[in-house]
This record gives C-alpha cells, structure tokens and sequence, in this order.
C-alpha cells in the first residue's frame, strides 16, 4: 500500500523494514538488473567519452528508459522540451529519482554539486552521464565552473540545473539561485548562437500504487538531505510503482541583454506553478 497522507506510523514502518520476503526479492531483482545493464554498458560508453563519438549521449538516455521501466516509476509528461539549442533546462529538486525520471524523456547531462562525484556508485554513474561537477560555495570559481556548463551548451548538449541548489519535500519550491544562470550567457559567447533557450521544468510526484500521494506521503519520493540514501532508496524501490508527472514550461529566449536574476525569478515562477498544478494544490499561494 502507498504511504499516504492517511497512512498511519505502523503502515509507514512497514514500508521502510523491508520485512516482506516479496518486496525483498523485488528489491534484489532492480539491484540485479541494473548491475547488469550498467556492467554491459560502462565500457562503450566510457570509450563513447573518451572518443567524443555521439553515443555518449545516447547510451545513459537508454539506461534511463529501462532503469525507470524497472524500479515501476510511470512517468507523464506535460509540455515537452524545447527543440532549440543551446538549451538548459530548470529544474526543481526532490530525489535521487528525479536523475532516472529526467533522464529517461530525452538524452541530457546534469549538473551536481561536486561532492557526488565521489559517492560510491552513484558517483560513478553521475560521471557515465557526462555530469558537469560544480562547487555551489565556490564564488571564487562561478565564472569557471559557468564557462565549463556554456562549452556544453555550446556543443549542443542539453543540461539541467536544478536550481534550488539542494532537496526539498516535493510540496513546494525552494528560492532558487542565480549564479549558475550565467552559463546561459556564457554559452551565448561560447556558441556564437543569438539566443540561448532556458526551460522551466517541474518534477512532481503524485500517487504511489494507484492511490494519490498527499501532503505526508510524499516524502516517500522526496530525499531531503538529512535523510540516510541508502534507507531511503530501498523503501521506494520496495514500492513497485510511483507516479511523477514532468511539466514543461515555454522556454525563455536568453539574450545578451537578458538580466540573469530576471530570468531565475521567471523559471522559479514558472516551475512553482506548474508544480502546484500537477500537485493538484490552489493557484493562489
């Protein structure tokens, strides 16, 4: 049963123990599966990288397909990405799940705070995705680490941002920062493109098992940061299948001129309702 916002402590604890043999197995099968997929498909994709051959974008796009297919996360979509490039997109940020929801609608990249890149597994599979590592506390380092984005961006190479800088608990969304809306301009400069295309993105979840998620029952998707992963992780695999809904908003024309802050408020705006849409939630705040 889904943790809803009427599900008791006891139905909770249930969820998390991982007691029922079933859901064990499950939990083992996903293990095993994406081991494999992952084993079979490092190797050409780190060539893929080394290279520069085309096939590293597409290679983490099809694992994506087929990890979302089987952890049971049904994905929805509203709207759809902008066909223009350069092209980042602007995300809120609830969970891990949100990289294989993401990741498995179209071929992008992701740009994560640095410290992933040395988590195991996770740190790995971040650098197969080509993930662009930035220290978010680094203002010494914006104008490089915006530069490292914008020659991705310039390459063709959609990115995403999840702009809020950390987790939240999926009801709502956290101010985002500005500084790393720079690349766009940067890649603007990079590119020699007239326009670069900023895109607000929602990810939202909505129902575990059929039953809709309430208020307290989304923490079953979001991962807030004082959260153990690993707990966390195997209590929403254990699931069987979790629905999000990825909103896509009108995509924002970048210019020269453009005030970056401007264009953080519009995108934080933007996701912020389309976000309340999806949860169902009233328009006015």
């Amino acid at each position: 049963m889904a943790l809803t916002e009427s599900a008791g402590s006891g139905e909770a604890q249930s969820l998390a123990s991982g007691r029922d043999p079933v859901a064990r197995l499950r939990l083992a099968g996903i293990a095993l599966v994406l081991a494999l997929m992952t084993l079979a498909l490092a190797p050409l994709q780190l060539a893929a990288i080394r290279f520069g051959w085309r096939l590293a974008g597409r290679l983490p796009f099809l694992w994506q397909r087929v990890a979302v297919r089987v952890a049971g996360l049904r994905v929805t979509l509203r709207g759809a990405p902008a066909a223009g490039r350069p092209l980042l997109l602007v995300s809120n940020h609830q969970s891990w799940a949100d990289i294989m929801a993401l990741g498995s609608v179209m071929p992008l990249s992701f740009i994560a705070k640095s410290d992933v890149e040395g988590w195991p597994v996770f740190g790995l599979l971040a650098r197969l995705q080509r993930t662009v590592f930035v220290e978010r506390n680094a203002r010494g380092r914006t104008g490089k680490q915006t530069d490292s984005i914008a020659d991705r961006l310039s390459a063709g190479d959609a990115m995403v941002l999840f702009a809020e800088g950390t987790t939240s608990d999926g009801n709502g969304v956290l101010p985002f920062k500005t500084a790393l809306f720079g690349a766009a301009q940067a890649a603007l400069r990079a590119s020699g493109a007239e326009a670069v295309f900023v895109q607000p993105v929602s990810i939202a979840y909505v129902g575990a098992n059929g039953i809709a998620l309430g208020r307290f029952g989304r923490p079953l998707a979001a991962w807030p940061g004082d959260v153990a992963l690993m707990p966390h992780l195997a209590a929403f695999l254990r699931e069987g299948a979790v629905d999000v809904d990825i909103s896509f908003g009108e995509p924002i024309r970048v210019t020269p001129g453009s005030d970056r802050k401007a264009v953080a408020r519009a995108c934080e705006a933007e996701v912020r309702r389309m976000l309340r849409s999806s949860l169902g939630f009233p328009d006015a705040a």
